[in-house]
């Protein structure tokens, strides 16, 4: 203890700088927006791989889990092939493709890191810049509603998830078609959230299913979760406010779809000429 004592006083000036220049550096990348970006994404292409490495021993443990969640998802896509579909009549259709353009693309990455405990979550997936994604692209899986892209480099990329007080996704009721704004709550539960603004006209039940609207960053009609109770205690704005349980469940996260809106420019050109 002694020795310890008389080599930290020996060098004490070379401690003090050094506690300095830490301090600076975490303010100057605190209060500086362009630097917080630049770190964050440098931050995040270099731990990546990390988290990568560590979360490969992970998957170990859930394989027949993932495994079955894959077959009933290629399942549900597989439903959807215009080969699954019986034409009942004698005559041939042709497809007009001028018509039907694809407007939401759909890009698949493994979670890598993830957080549900505190009031501004994140996650980190193994996919980036190579694989076309881009700042402000919608992630689901496929439960739900999981979050949007905040930060991209090379091969990975940060998401702002869902459980996060930034995070505001219009929602709409999928029975009556009534729209609203979803939030998540104030209890921190990652569990559950908030629908509010909700028009007073509107008769929600217990048990509805609440969806993405088409006034969204994501395709209309992705599950959100489920009302749990029409008078929510932590209610937002001046109409109706009530409790929904999330369809995802943010604690057993693996796998998620990047959604890429190819019209997302051009409206969002148009729409700036308003300003």
């Amino acid at each position: 203890m002694r020795n310890l004592l008389i080599f930290i006083t020996k060098y004490n000036a070379f401690f003090l700088f050094l506690i300095f220049e830490i301090s600076a550096l975490i303010i100057y990348v605190k209060y500086n927006s362009f630097q917080k970006a630049t770190f964050i994404n440098s931050a995040a292409n270099v731990t990546g791989g990390l988290y990568a490495q560590v979360d490969q021993l992970k998957g170990y443990l859930s394989l027949k889990e993932v495994n079955d969640s894959l077959a009933i998802e290629n399942a549900k896509l597989r439903n959807q092939l215009k080969t699954s579909f019986y034409v009942d009549t004698l005559a041939k259709r042709k497809v007009n493709d001028t018509i039907y353009k694809q407007q939401y693309e759909y890009i698949e990455a493994k979670v890598v890191k993830n957080s549900i405990n505190l009031r501004n979550n994140y996650l980190t997936i193994n996919m980036g810049k190579r694989a076309g994604i881009e700042k402000g692209d919608g992630v689901i899986c496929r439960s739900g509603v999981v979050g949007k892209v905040l930060y991209v480099s090379e091969k990975f990329a940060v998401v702002q998830s869902l459980l996060h007080k930034e995070t505001i996704v219009s929602a709409r009721l999928a029975n009556s078609k009534e729209l609203g704004s979803f939030a998540w709550g104030d209890d921190l539960d990652p569990r559950k959230g908030v629908l509010y603004d909700v028009s007073n006209n509107a008769t929600p039940k217990l048990g509805e299913l609440v969806t993405t609207s088409d006034a969204s960053l994501f395709p209309a009609g992705i599950p959100i979760g489920k009302i749990s109770d029409l008078h929510s205690k932590s209610g937002k704005g001046a109409f109706l406010s009530m409790d929904v349980t999330l369809s995802v469940d943010f604690g057993r996260l693996e796998y998620v779809y990047v959604v890429t809106n190819r019209l997302a420019k051009e409206q969002a050109g148009l729409e700036a000429l308003e300003k």
